[in-house]
């Protein structure tokens, strides 16, 4: 990470100090189509609670010309060290500091970043500043509890648009002068600049006016549904505005479509930057809406929970990110008019299962994480942080009431707007509203580590009636490495009792709610009443737990699961069985069997996209190397004949299209593919657009059927950003000695690559089909990696560590090669997590493929 580590301890003893009132930054960003540096010059005013105390200010620059503390000119060679500007000797009172630097514009999505568009060959500029990078940009207090108003003037290249936190004024001679914002942190403050194309609109409501934008580079406008989004993000003002009870808190609200983002989307204030990967290309599923969906409704809830209301510091991250999160889907589940009712099915289907997953790691840590610097932050955007938080945010809303809930949000808004709180200032206030304590399940919830297991305990007599019912909750060890104890948790579930209709559809036909706590709870069930096919404990899925079935029900479930007559028992059946298949209590031949058996019946999109992609980690990852090839080619031929089968021009079909084109490995099934590309055969129904066509192309490429003529052909077809990512893509697939060579040095031995190609060439690089052409470079990912890390950008590096590790080399040799590495290399407490957590991969498919291969013989 670029920049001196900010520690949690030095960000309070500067919040002690200092009250940071106004930033003025001006920037001549005129050179911008060039690239290099550009000029930025701060003045802050700001108080200082102490006469003669010295601090410091945040600034990464390549040069620093100039630093005036109270209209005395500082030696910058004597203050200026690394990313810090020493301020010695501060007034009691008011002070004003000016700071003159060149800045760098930068391609790793991190500052502000700078983007050439093939097409139009512009360049194009946004910010991102979340976590430390606002200091690349301008000079600044960098932590989020100080505060300040800021006044952006900007002098930009004739033509362009410039876009930031307030409303954009009328340029003149180029120079855009912004009117200040409201007092705001600095990560959330933004800049986006360049000959955007732009869509506008407004929300309107009973007087209120909030004008709306869109943006997005002119390649890409042929393509923006600007409507549909404007629809859900009038469905989010309406929704939140309500149930927070807050007017939206700024002047305007811009959506803006980047290139390269690294994330989802930011959520500067007024002015959300978004991957432009959003903006579809080609017909995709309603899956990618809703996730897309999801993101605007996300980010639009941060403009009140993290924006008008911010963290103290970065320890409370997983309040900001879980309460959006869990706004988010609830919105789309809950909101008259919206087109999602069933997003807690996809929550539970996907972003639970990301929590689960992290929530096994080495890693694992309380929701409440322990953030003593930067370094912890950067690496702690994760499942815990978004998904278990939003599941455990959900289990607080079912414990306390929706309606009380929303009272306490309320108060929280009103009595901390434009202020900073820590996670008690909410529990008060939901305490408050609720009549509940909460700090014994603060306690329980938030400050401890580790995954519950739900089982049913369930006894009958000889005819079938339910004699006894009990839940039984177990806290298995944390991992091996994790920090903690095992904790038994108190959880709000229901559970929901299902049988057979006539017309073979499992219905609920009871539903018993209730707190589980301790390890066995007795369940309030009328004692003679017959035993229903299948038990599910957490239907609804109010709590957070892995949940396993008993014996009757899971015979009832393998036989039935895609006959629920709705989605989200059949979602957390789905979960269930994969979470299983991971902890290798079910067999990957199993759990292959089942998706099979049940897939078909799957209405949900999600959920089926879910499912293609879990069965190929599973035969990638977890099945017996002896079976493997059978178990994909039993996969592979079912993908084809469910594509074929797929009623033309449906989702599914185009669904089943791509988890064919990933895994198509005979002679027929690639000769499929080819003729789909060339036209000389179709499919009714199935558009071979630009976005199938790459996953076509890229298969091929993996498979060594197309050389580097004929991907470049294809990119002359396709001579876009995303044309370019996804031939990068393809020629590090080739399975040849030379295509990995050159792939490897282009990440690895250079730092010239942008992130979004860097990450295009590593994704291609790893192939599941190449295990044996990638196994020398274990080695010399260890050789390397360290090296990496100190010298590049966090995101950049990050990349590499994470998508280079050799998770492919599923063996005992893998394990020890990390633990010599670990051991000897004395790495950053952030690599040294990322590295434990990729070890922790191959660990789990070490004893997934035992089971596996125990399967085959019992």
């Amino acid at each position: 990470m670029p920049g001196t580590n900010l520690t949690r301890e030095e960000a309070q003893e500067r919040a002690r100090l200092l009250t940071v009132d106004a930033y003025e930054i001006d920037l001549d960003l005129s050179g911008a189509q060039e690239g290099g540096t550009y000029r930025s010059v701060t003045t802050v005013r700001f108080d200082s609670a102490e006469a003669g105390a010295q601090t410091f200010i945040d600034l990464v620059a390549p040069a620093v010309h100039e630093v005036e503390l109270n209209g005395k000119t500082l030696d910058v060679a004597a203050v200026f060290r690394d990313s810090r500007i020493t301020l010695p000797h501060l007034a009691a009172g008011s002070n004003e500091l000016k700071v003159v630097a060149d800045c760098s514009y930068t391609n790793t999505g991190e500052g502000l970043h700078r983007f050439v568009d093939p097409v139009d060959q512009q360049a194009y500029l946004y910010t991102q500043f979340e976590v430390p990078d606002a200091r690349r940009v301008f000079a600044s207090f960098e932590q989020p509890d100080l505060k300040a108003t800021f006044r952006f003037t900007v002098k930009a290249p004739s033509g362009w648009t410039v876009i930031s936190n307030s409303p954009t004024p009328e340029p003149a001679d180029d120079v855009w002068s912004f009117e200040p914002t409201p007092r705001i942190s600095t990560y959330i403050t933004a800049l986006i600049a360049g000959p955007y194309h732009s869509v506008h609109s407004s929300y309107e409501k009973d007087g209120q006016s909030v004008p709306l934008g869109i943006y997005c580079r002119p390649s890409l406008a042929e393509y923006l549904d600007a409507d549909a989004i404007f629809d859900v993000t009038r469905l989010g003002f309406e929704w939140f505005q309500e149930k927070f009870d807050y007017a939206y808190p700024f002047a305007k609200y811009d959506q803006l479509f980047v290139p390269e983002f690294n994330a989802g989307a930011m959520e500067n204030a007024g002015a959300v930057t978004i991957r432009d990967q959003y903006v579809f290309r080609s017909k995709v599923t309603d899956a990618a809406y809703e996730t897309r969906a999801e993101t605007i409704l996300h980010e639009l809830a941060h403009m009140w929970f993290g924006d008008l209301v911010t963290m103290e510091w970065w320890n409370d991250l997983w309040l900001n990110e879980s309460f959006a999160t869990y706004t988010s889907i609830a919105c789309l589940s809950y909101a008259e008019g919206s087109q999602w009712p069933h997003s807690w099915t996809t929550f539970a289907n996907s972003m639970k299962t990301w929590a689960y997953r992290q929530d096994q790691l080495p890693s694992t840590h309380p929701i409440m994480a322990d953030i003593s610097d930067l370094d912890d932050v950067l690496v702690n955007f994760d499942g815990i942080t978004y998904a278990k938080g939003a599941s455990v945010l959900k289990q607080l809303v079912a414990y306390v009431g929706m309606d009380e809930f929303f009272k306490g949000v309320q108060a929280y808004f009103k009595a901390h707007a434009f202020g900073n709180t820590r996670l008690s200032d909410l529990l008060g206030a939901l305490e408050e509203t609720s009549g509940r304590d909460l700090k014994t399940w603060s306690k329980a919830w938030l400050e401890t580590a580790g995954i519950n297991i739900l089982r049913p305990e369930i006894e009958t007599d000889g005819e079938g009636r339910v004699t006894s019912f009990a839940v039984l909750q177990e806290a298995p060890a944390l991992p091996a490495g994790a920090k903690g104890e095992p904790t038994l948790r108190p959880h709000r579930i229901a559970i929901g009792c299902y049988d057979l209709d006539e017309s073979g559809k499992l219905v609920r036909t009871d539903r018993i709610e209730l707190d589980v706590d301790g390890e066995r709870t007795v369940v309030p069930f009328p004692a003679g009443t017959a035993r229903p096919a299948v038990v599910l404990l957490n239907d609804d899925d109010l709590s957070y737990a892995k949940v396993r079935l008993d014996e009757e029900s899971l015979r009832v479930v393998t036989e039935h699961l895609g006959d629920f007559a709705e989605s989200l028992p059949r979602a957390l059946c789905w979960a269930s069985a994969w979470d299983m298949t991971r902890d290798g209590e079910l067999a990957t031949r199993d759990y292959l069997s089942l998706v099979l058996s049940g897939v078909g019946k799957e209405s949900d999109i999600g959920v089926v996209q879910s499912l293609h992609r879990q069965v190929k980690m599973a035969l990638d990852l977890y099945s017996a190397p002896e079976w493997r090839e059978a178990g994909l080619t039993q996969w592979t031929e079912a993908t084809l004949a469910h594509l074929r089968a797929a009623e033309p021009g449906s989702d599914h079909q185009l669904a089943w299209a791509r988890a064919f084109a990933a895994t198509a490995r005979n002679p027929q099934q690639l000769d499929l593919l080819r003729s789909l590309l060339d036209g000389s055969e179709a499919i009714e129904g199935l558009a071979v657009d630009t976005e199938l066509r790459w996953a076509f192309v890229q298969r091929m490429a993996a498979t060594g059927l197309l050389d580097e003529d004929e991907i470049a052909a294809e990119y002359e077809r396709d001579r876009t950003a995303a044309g370019e990512r996804h031939a990068a893509a393809a020629r590090a697939a080739r399975p040849s000695e030379e295509a990995k060579a050159e792939a490897w040095a282009s990440v690895v031995e250079s730092d010239k690559l942008p992130n979004s190609l860097q990450e295009a060439v590593i994704g291609g690089f790893v192939q599941t089909d190449q295990h044996e052409l990638l196994a020398p470079y274990t080695e010399r990912f260890f050789a390397a990696v360290k090296d990496v890390w100190d010298s590049r950008s966090h995101e950049m590096a990050q990349q590499v560590a994470i998508g280079l590790y050799p998770a492919l080399q599923v063996s005992q040799e893998t394990l020890d090669a990390t633990d010599a590495w670990l051991a000897s290399a004395e790495p950053s407490a952030a690599l040294r997590r990322l590295m434990s957590e990729s070890r922790s991969g191959v660990e789990r498919a070490l004893r997934a493929r035992a089971a596996d291969a125990a399967a085959a013989t019992a």
